[in-house]
């Protein structure tokens, strides 16, 4: 009987499964680490750990820019507690061609584009991110203010402000992002929850 190309594919993978493939495709070790590490805790399926090695997802994480000794510290940290930090999340930086604007758009057009695909924004997020809110009104000495995109990660137990920018990174934005966390910190962060945080979304960084 001849075998058909299916049969042949996964002959030809022995012992193997085609994740273990992947991953012993990648020859620095500690990215192999990250991948593999993460791709049990999220419970990966094949399709999305493809997706993620494909985007570069190590790379662009947080916890890369730190030396090789603490990412091996931190992802054994994780297998052992299961419990995630800020690093392991967050990511620098977030590529949004997704929403696929023209060369000029406003703040606004931004927003309402995050909203059409907000599926695949949180996906580019990373892990845990639960939207709560848009244009979240706070109120300052008599004065409004609007938090741009407003989030919860499951994963870190936090709220998580989010403010656009069409412009490069300025002091002010860090100074008025201090000033959204402040609130939120003192009017709606739950007793079992961390301090919240705050990304800044901008066209570079200094």
């Amino acid at each position: 009987m001849k075998a058909t190309p299916r049969v042949r594919k996964i002959a030809l993978l022995g012992k193997f499964t085609y994740p273990e493939l992947r991953l012993s495709s990648i020859h620095d070790p500690i990215k192999r680490d990250f991948y593999t590490t993460m791709a049990i805790q999220e419970r990966w399926s094949t399709q999305t750990l493809d997706e993620r090695i494909g985007a570069v997802m190590f790379e662009r994480t947080a916890i890369a820019k730190k030396p090789d000794d603490a990412i091996v510290s931190e992802l054994s940290e994780l297998r052992a507690s299961g419990q995630f930090n800020q690093e392991l999340v967050l990511k620098d930086p977030y590529i949004l061609d997704f929403l696929e604007l023209n060369d000029r758009y406003l703040e606004k057009d931004l927003e309402d584009a995050i909203l059409r695909d907000i599926e695949q924004f949180l996906l580019e997020l990373g892990s845990g991110f639960t939207f709560i809110a848009i244009q979240k009104r706070i109120q300052i000495d008599n004065d409004d203010f609007y938090i741009d995109l407003l989030f919860y990660n499951r994963k870190l137990k936090r709220l998580v402000a989010i403010d656009l920018k069409l412009e490069k990174f300025k002091h002010s934005h860090k100074s008025q992002m201090e000033l959204y966390l402040s609130w939120l910190n003192k009017y709606e962060v739950e007793e079992d929850e961390n301090p919240p945080l705050g990304i800044i979304l901008c066209t570079s960084k200094k």
